[in-house]
């Protein structure tokens, strides 16, 4: 059972474990026995785009297999440094889509905050990865030109909180941001974006689950899982409490070459998010960010790999297989 933390001057558990998260490359490779010579690449990459991982996720990694679809979401490569045509640094517009600091404003009735560049996690294909937090910051005036923004819209009725990763920030701050959001009429639902309770599963406590059990607005979090093996008994637990202080959970994942471009890994991480309560929602398409081109399957591949999904789950098990185009009005539907 989650506990309340009744010292108030104790940095939370989640907080500690966040800044313990492995950063060094050589220390990756050493706790898995891995091969010294990823070394110079990933440090090459890291240059860059920096490791971070946290120890839990680190766990649940097979020793000796440089192939591991987990940790293969995580190591730098010198892959990553490749140039390659087609891909950039702001792949899926969002630079245009800004209204004000840090708000996005792309599709009818839903604004994007960007809370922060921070993250538990540096997922090698995350497509904010050159995104210029400093310059796009909407807490830099504690939120006000943001929610001057949505008290003005009215036909906006979500707000999403993304980021890097909204949970990185102190429940102190996210809970006075969500009590102001509950304020706005004409808003009906807070959708959160995170990878947190996959990696840290720590970062659901009590002092999260209390904010969030008091909202006005319908919460809905949309989780991050790309392979069925990220879903152990942590998370499940986790994504227990997060049920229990109804919080609608949903998943969106990324098709990736190496960890999860097969029809039974898509299978059976869709069986996985059930299991723990979770309803698998989006499965994008690799967002073409400058690094990432070593993980990108091709939409014919994509495609075929939905039919025989389609054949082995039923229907509501079934993601949708999507891809975000800068520029367009919503996602656009591959199959």
């Amino acid at each position: 059972m989650l506990q309340r933390n009744t010292h108030t001057w104790q940095r939370p558990r989640w907080q500690t474990a966040l800044a313990q998260a492995i950063r060094d490359p050589r220390e990756l490779l050493q706790l898995l026995e891995l091969p010294i010579e990823l070394l110079a690449g990933a440090e090459a990459a890291g240059r860059t785009f920096p490791l971070r991982v946290p120890r839990a996720y680190v766990s649940r990694m097979r020793k000796g297999d440089p192939r591991d679809p987990l940790l293969r979401q995580v190591l730098p490569l010198a892959a990553e440094t490749d140039e390659v045509p087609g891909y950039h640094a702001d792949p899926v517009g969002d630079l245009a889509a800004m209204a004000t600091p840090g708000v996005l404003h792309k599709y009818h009735g839903r604004v994007l905050l960007v809370t922060t560049g921070a993250c538990g996690v540096h997922c090698r294909y995350c497509f904010r990865r050159h995104f210029p937090y400093g310059e796009a910051n909407p807490n830099a005036d504690q939120w006000e030109q943001a929610l001057r923004y949505l008290h003005a819209h009215a036909d906006v009725s979500e707000v999403i909180l993304s980021g890097g990763d909204p949970l990185s920030l102190p429940d102190e701050r996210l809970a006075v941001l969500a009590e102001r959001l509950d304020a706005i009429p004409h808003l009906q639902r807070l959708r959160l974006h995170t990878r947190l309770p996959i990696v840290l599963p720590d970062r659901v406590d009590s002092a999260l689950l209390d904010w969030l059990s008091r909202r006005r607005l319908r919460t809905v979090m949309v989780v991050h899982a790309n392979h069925a093996r990220e879903l152990d008994a942590t998370t499940h637990s986790a994504l227990a409490a997060l049920r229990a202080a109804d919080v609608t959970l949903l998943n969106q994942s990324v098709l990736l070459r190496g960890v999860n471009d097969t029809a039974p890994a898509l299978a059976q991480l869709s069986e996985a998010l059930f299991a723990a309560g979770v309803m698998p929602y989006y499965l994008h398409l690799l967002d073409r960010a400058q690094g990432t081109a070593h993980f990108e399957v091709d939409e014919t591949t994509a495609r075929a790999l939905m039919v025989t999904v389609r054949e082995q789950l039923p229907g509501y098990l079934v993601p949708r297989l999507v891809r975000e185009t800068a520029g367009a009005t919503t996602k656009i539907p591959i199959v």
